[in-house]
């Protein structure tokens, strides 16, 4: 990462809008599903013949409506962007008053012969479901999204403490390390400076920011050729991330911290040191990365266990960032600890 570049990106209005993605195949199949335990409950509650037949037409007629609202929110996302969540909330439940009248009256011109009301009761009969509907749907998504901002900048709190939680003896040892080489060896003084100013300065980027994996990537080798300085041939590091996709946005500061805690627990307790081992990979959908260190023998000497909140962390804001296909896994393999990051490998819609 050069000096004073910035990559961080902030988000942009279509992701703090309060509608989600309409056009993503996981919708339309919850509009769909929706949408026929709705016809279910209309024809249940006003049967006056066959059930099974009027099932059929009623569904038609829902599903009917249901996708060319949804197709309508779909078209209408990136217009809805560019205003405040209530004029986007308003001109939605137009959009969908709108989309329930055209076809109500094209159904009518339809097959008008087989609705046993009139035409106006046909019309206002739907618009009237529609409009509860519609309001009660876009109440709930919005309801949903604003427990989303809270739990975002709940998040966003946690890492800024985060951020500021580097230990203070890991910057004295390297600031002493950096001045016992600035006579020794000028250039990997000036490479440790380089790598400390790099950590501090996405220390202090917005929380809500996103880096590339290759920029974290970066900061995670500069914090352990810091580490190195201090500990010596004690420490080693193995480097498997060549299957990275480098350009992939992600969380800031989501590696650096597993791997102080791979050297604060793994490598400091044993008087040999050990071998860190970080891998990557992306297979199918899936990104995948994993800090394998030392595990200090039970009953051995060692650093307290600690809380887990940069873990707990980590997962919380991969989950905002990617949702439930994105997490943190722990494992012990023997005398190994294994973390292991995973996200999805492209964007979601």
């Amino acid at each position: 990462m050069k000096q004073g570049q910035s990559t961080t990106r902030q988000p942009d209005r279509q992701e703090t809008l309060f509608l989600p993605g309409f056009c993503d195949i996981r919708m339309v199949f919850a509009v769909v599903v929706i949408a026929e335990l709705l016809a279910f409950v209309l024809v249940l509650a006003g049967s006056q013949g066959d059930p099974w037949s009027e099932l059929g037409l009623t569904s038609l007629f829902v599903q009917w409506i249901a996708l060319s609202s949804a197709a309508v929110l779909c078209l209408a996302r990136p217009m809805l962007s560019r205003v405040s969540n209530t004029a986007a909330a308003l001109t939605s439940y137009l959009l969908l008053l709108l989309t329930t009248a055209v076809l109500t009256e094209l159904a009518w011109q339809l097959g008008g012969t087989r609705l046993h009301s009139g035409h106006a009761g046909f019309l206002f009969r739907n618009l009237g479901i529609s409009a509860i509907l519609s309001a009660l749907v876009l109440r709930y998504l919005y309801v949903q999204h604003q427990w989303r901002q809270k739990i975002q900048a709940e998040a966003q709190a946690r890492v800024q403490a985060l951020q500021a939680r580097i230990r203070p003896h890991f910057l004295f040892n390297s600031m002493n390390s950096i001045a016992s080489l600035t006579r020794s060896d000028p250039v990997r003084a000036e490479q440790a400076v380089q790598d400390l100013s790099d950590l501090f300065r996405i220390s202090l980027h917005d929380a809500s920011g996103r880096v590339t994996l290759e920029d974290e990537l970066e900061v995670a080798q500069g914090y352990l050729r810091m580490e190195a300085l201090r500990l010596g041939d004690r420490l080693q590091v193995e480097w498997d991330i060549e299957r990275l996709p480098r350009k992939r946005l992600v969380p800031s500061l989501i590696l650096q911290p597993l791997l102080e805690n791979a050297v604060y627990h793994g490598i400091e307790p044993l008087p040999r040191g050990g071998r860190i081992r970080v891998s990557g990979k992306a297979e199918g959908r899936r990104v995948s990365i994993t800090v394998c260190n030392p595990r200090v023998p039970d009953g051995a000497d060692g650093h307290p266990g600690g809380n887990r909140i940069a873990l707990e962390n980590i997962r919380l804001r991969l989950q905002l960032a990617f949702g439930e296909q994105a997490g943190v896994a722990l494992r012990e393999n023997g005398d190994r600890f294994e973390t292991t990051l995973y996200f999805p490998r492209e964007k979601m819609q």
